[in-house]
Parts: C-alpha cells; sequence; structure tokens
C-alpha cells in the first residue's frame, strides 16, 4: 500500500506565504513525477504544479512566479511553497504521485487526502 500524507495548510492573509509539505510513504520502488492539484468550492480540481524525477516543472499560468515546486528524493517527500498568495488560492490541496510500488509493479497515480488552504484578511 503506498500512503500520501499531506502537511501545511492553514488559513494565511493576502500577500502571506505557506510551505505545503507530501510524503509518501509504504511500498515504493519508483516515483516518476508529483504534482499538486487544488479543488475550490464549485470548481473543478486543477494541476497547480508538477514536477517529474529528473526536476523538470510544470506549473499553472495563474501561480507562475509565486509559487515553488521542489523535492527531497531521499524522503520521498514534495513540497508547495507558495508566496505572494491571493483569495483566489483558496481551495483544498491534493498532492499526486505516480509512481511504481513494485519491480513489476504497474505505475499508477496515488492521492493525498487534501489540505485546506484559506487566504483571507
Amino acid at each position: 500500500q503506498v500512503q500520501l500524507v499531506e502537511s501545511g495548510g492553514g488559513l494565511v492573509q493576502p500577500g502571506g506565504s505557506l510551505r505545503l509539505s507530501c510524503a509518501a510513504s509504504g511500498n515504493i520502488f519508483s516515483i516518476y513525477a508529483m504534482g499538486w492539484y487544488r479543488q475550490a468550492p464549485g470548481k473543478q480540481r486543477e494541476l497547480v504544479a508538477s514536477i517529474t524525477s529528473g526536476g523538470t516543472t510544470n506549473y499553472a499560468d495563474s501561480v507562475k512566479g509565486r509559487f515553488t515546486i521542489f523535492t527531497n528524493n531521499a524522503k520521498n517527500t514534495e513540497y508547495l511553497e507558495m508566496n505572494s498568495l491571493k483569495p483566489e488560492d483558496t481551495a483544498v490541496y491534493y498532492c499526486k504521485a505516480f509512481l511504481r510500488g513494485t519491480l513489476l509493479g504497474v505505475p499508477a497515480d496515488y492521492w493525498g487526502q487534501g489540505t485546506q488552504v484559506t487566504v483571507s484578511s
């Protein structure tokens, strides 16, 4: 079994910063990519940022220049550094990992349970 556990969400004022963490544990042979998604009330889940095992990153236009995704591969952990937060960043943030659990296993997506980020004065 694979578990992804997020932490770091909370309430922050506009212009503030937060760092989200997501630790993957369990049967993990190789992680190919990790990412952060978010879902605001009444909206579809959207990609915020992603990073491959090779370090290639991708960001939603709405967060470019404000958010940074990075990983600690030794700890199977990804982070999302969020700066200059805006009220429209308010959402539940989910981490995702695309990984292979065993040598002969089929790579698959695994999701965390989500963490709430609220940007409000």
